[in-house]
């Protein structure tokens, strides 16, 4: 499990504390697909009580990352490569609406928002490895920034939620994926084509090549999947 404590606000309700903690746990997968997450061990872990660690869980549960079953407690939701086709069709639906929305509507302060929030993420990107990796939170929290960047423009908030929601769903395949990687993915290539089509208002190529890089990804997902199940036989 992470052993990292988390740089969280002290005034934060415990409620939210132990949702942010346990939800980051859960989307960089330090527990394992379809495990069981047991309340006194998760609250020797994080040293909260029931209470809140319930709550949290009960969140995670409505965000498809746990599933809830009032006889047997609450577990990890399973991975599967039937699972992130679903999130990958749903995110084709979606994104490209936001994307092509917030084109449409972005502002000067949304383009400089994308390039600060690209020009961290290339920083982190350029110190990964080109063979198998783990995946950490900084490299996470600043894909996350520069993808809701990206769509943060788009006038509808309920397309920017749904999108950020799947964009999480889909985090724990992403380190499955990146644990598994055999050969180079050239992430920040494909992130600044996307980058400097949407900055030059061309919604057709942008949003081909955001399609393409969820695609992608699909497909390594899918690929990493069989082979780590291979290694478990």
């Amino acid at each position: 499990m992470s052993a990292e404590t988390p740089r969280l606000e002290p005034q934060l309700p415990l409620t939210e504390l132990a949702f942010r903690q346990l939800r980051r746990d859960v989307l960089s997968g330090s527990f394992p697909a379809g495990g069981k997450l047991k309340l006194d061990e998760l609250q020797k872990q994080y040293g909260f009580s029931s209470s809140p660690l319930r709550e949290a869980l009960s969140r995670l549960a409505q965000e498809g990352l746990v599933r809830a079953d009032e006889r047997r407690g609450f577990r990890v939701a399973p991975l599967s490569a039937a699972d992130f086709a679903d999130i990958t069709h749903m995110r084709l639906m979606l994104d490209l609406e936001a994307l092509a929305g917030a084109i449409d509507t972005g502002d000067d302060e949304w383009e400089a928002q994308v390039v600060a929030a690209f020009h961290r993420l290339d920083k982190v990107e350029s110190r990964l490895g080109t063979g198998p990796l783990q995946l950490d939170a900084e490299w996470s929290e600043l894909h996350r920034a520069f993808h809701l960047a990206l769509l943060s423009a788009c006038p509808s908030e309920r397309l920017k939620t749904w999108s950020a929601s799947l964009f999480d769903q889909a985090e724990r395949y992403r380190h499955i994926s990146a644990s598994q990687r055999r050969t180079a993915r050239r992430k920040t290539s494909e992130h600044r084509k996307i980058m400097e089509a949407a900055l030059r208002r061309d919604k057709a190529t942008a949003c081909a090549l955001w399609g393409e890089h969820v695609k992608s990804t699909e497909r390594n997902v899918a690929a990493a999947l069989q082979a780590s199940l291979a290694q478990s036989h």
